[in-house]
């Protein structure tokens, strides 16, 4: 059975990046494909480092860009659970 977390991967790729372990958010985002019976080398990961967005108690945010390497668009329902905050 997976493990639950009450983390979003986004909330989890930022925290990687502020503790210095983004040498192993690539691997994390494919295990995280890889529960939604995707298969990681289809899709090209592209992080994006931004300002958090107002009032949050995080200086900076992880955003996390799939494309798909063979020109299709990303699915809309992958894209929106990759995106999300909550």
């Amino acid at each position: 059975m997976a493990r639950y977390t009450p983390y979003t991967l986004q909330m989890q790729i930022t925290r990687m990046f502020l503790e210095g372990q983004s040498f192993f958010a690539t691997t994390k985002v494919q295990d995280w494909l890889r529960e939604r019976n995707q298969d990681p080398a289809d899709y090209e990961i592209i992080f994006h480092q931004q300002p958090a967005p107002p009032g949050s108690q995080e200086v900076m945010q992880i955003k996390i860009e799939l494309q798909r390497r063979d020109g299709e668009p990303v699915d809309e329902w992958l894209q929106q659970e990759v995106d999300r905050e909550t």
